[in-house]
């Protein structure tokens, strides 16, 4: 794996550890705690993901996905409830026909 494919994995480790912190965030400290990471590493990797718009600072100094991250994963979660209403509908139709 090449070191540019490894600092954006790391970056995305960073991005999902956000994940169930969108009200009141997290910080620095807990994520480089939880992801064992140095500090400084996570505060350039929050610094990139604020610039692409994936993640931004709260009031209180925390950081949190931003509304982009959450668009994302609810146009994902609505994408998997649509093919899992079609599944559903194949399912009914078989059962039906025999």
């Amino acid at each position: 794996m090449s070191s540019t494919n490894k600092s954006a994995g790391k970056v995305l480790k960073v991005l999902f550890a956000l994940r169930g912190h969108y009200v009141m965030g997290i910080s620095n400290k807990q994520l480089s705690e939880s992801l064992n990471e140095t500090p400084v590493f996570i505060t350039r990797a929050l610094q990139t993901l604020e610039a692409d718009g994936w993640a931004e600072k709260r009031d209180n100094g925390n950081y949190a996905p931003s509304m982009k991250a959450i668009r994302f994963a609810s146009a994902c979660k609505e994408e998997y409830d649509r093919l899992k209403a079609r599944i559903d509908e194949y399912e009914k139709r078989l059962a039906t026909q025999f």
